[in-house]
């Protein structure tokens, strides 16, 4: 076969200038993930509205919610990571037996959640607040969330599998879509508007679910009739313990990792929770603020884990470089944007969540001072990305574990200490730092790797 006639028959991954196919995988999810982004402040905005006890139960509700995210994606890592890797090295038979076990695990993921929704929503809230309203509209809000999780779960391992095969122009569309329809239904679901009934916070959790559903019915569409790389075979669904292995090899860290970000946020509410409620509310609607930073950045990792992974299957070094470089450059620029931002109108920022005077007087400071943690945040994020994508997900793990758990939580309970609630939003940018010096540990170990 000639060389031309190769390439032709090689996915694009192994052949396309790398920026362009960086930018080419990465900027429809990157723009889908700023919908998704924009939703998750719209929504904040919109349940703020009822009361500032609404807002800060949902802000107690997001460490479960992350959580329940947090098996999904991780799950999606591990998929993606095995296939992306089987295309790439011809192995097609087996890249499309991963894509059907996928299946499998939605339905054990959502049995999972089933039961969390059911019995220990109430507790976990419980655990972090003792004000009764908040605790009741919390869990209002996770039950509903948790026992419909089928649609959020189907919508990530169909997405990811869109993504593997480098059809990323159809996630884009199936997440704005989930995205659109959970921002209409959220005003005319919580005050009852076109003669739907007034239904508050459950509202914003019905919302969510349906547009979820919605994104997961379109991702499938596109899967049987644009994907033909993969083939559904109810036959085979059912794993085996070399695909499973291979999956959670790269999964299990990842869900820690992202899991870990849920502990983190469980114990940072109930340091906040000493000084007043608002400073809840205030950590939960900078998480949806910044989310709008973050989310282009988890978009471009998207775009970058399967190029990553799939040249690392064909042994093509020089690729896998230039494209983390790429990736690295893209990500420092958002974050310097999303700091120059945090800095100059973070009051602009939370009246948007029909904030209080007490709601401005802690959330500017805090604002200002968290977001000098962007400076290396993106840059963290790229390298844990391309850790998992090369196999090597426990060094993500590790990183997420100092940075959140090691250093994070007890430098922001030492600082609380003072009795000076500005203080201890000091410990996410230390965090970022002690998280930089490891990636750079491990990326001068992982670059052993590449010398094929």
């Amino acid at each position: 076969m000639s060389t031309a006639a190769a390439k032709a028959s090689e996915n694009k991954m192994g052949v396309m200038p790398e920026n362009k196919l960086l930018l080419t995988m990465s900027l429809p999810m990157m723009a889908a993930m700023l919908i998704q982004a924009l939703y998750n402040i719209v929504d904040s905005i919109f349940v703020a509205q009822i009361s500032e006890n609404a807002l800060s139960a949902v802000s107690l509700a997001f460490p479960m919610q992350n959580f329940m995210i947090a098996v999904g994606t991780g799950t999606g890592v591990g998929v993606n990571a095995l296939l992306s890797k089987n295309l790439g090295a011809k192995r097609f038979k087996l890249a499309n037996k991963t894509a059907n076990v996928s299946m499998f695990l939605v339905l054990m993921n959502w049995i999972l959640f089933i039961f969390v929704g059911l019995f220990l929503a109430e507790p976990f809230l419980r655990g972090q607040t003792d004000v009764a309203e908040i605790v009741d509209y919390g869990n209002t809000y996770l039950r509903i969330c948790c026992v419909a999780s089928l649609g959020v779960y189907a919508e990530i391992a169909l997405e990811r599998l869109l993504q593997a095969t480098g059809r990323t122009m159809y996630t884009m569309i199936t997440q704005a879509t989930g995205a659109i329809v959970n921002i209409v239904l959220d005003p005319i679901l919580i005050f009852g508007m076109f003669g739907m009934p007034k239904m508050g916070i459950a509202g914003a959790a019905l919302a969510t679910v349906i547009g979820q559903f919605i994104a997961a019915g379109l991702a499938l569409y596109f899967n049987l009739r644009k994907n033909l790389e993969i083939q559904f075979q109810f036959s085979n669904i059912l794993p085996t313990k070399f695909i499973l292995y291979n999956i959670y090899k790269v999964a299990v860290p990842s869900i820690l990792m992202v899991s870990i970000g849920s502990v983190m946020m469980f114990f940072m509410n109930r340091i906040l929770a000493v000084f007043t409620t608002t400073a809840i509310a205030v950590f939960g609607v900078y998480f949806k603020l910044q989310s709008f930073i973050f989310m282009p950045i988890f978009g471009m990792n998207n775009g970058m884990v399967p190029i990553v992974a799939y040249n690392y299957g064909a042994r093509k070094r020089e690729r896998i470089v230039k494209t983390v470089r790429l990736a690295v450059m893209y990500a420092v620029l958002l974050m310097l944007i999303g700091f120059a931002i945090f800095q100059s109108i973070p009051d602009k920022l939370l009246l948007m969540f029909n904030a209080s005077a007490e709601i401005l007087q802690i959330g500017e400071p805090a604002l200002r001072l968290i977001s000098f943690s962007f400076l290396l945040a993106g840059f963290n994020i790229i390298c844990s990305s391309v850790f998992q994508a090369l196999g090597n997900g426990v060094y993500s793990l590790i990183i997420s574990v100092i940075r959140q758990l090691v250093v994070l939580v007890p430098v922001a309970f030492l600082l609380s200490q003072m009795g000076v609630l500005d203080r201890i939003w000091l410990a996410f940018p230390i965090a970022e730092v002690a998280a930089s010096l490891l990636c750079v540990f491990f990326l001068k170990k992982i670059s052993k790797l590449l010398n094929f």
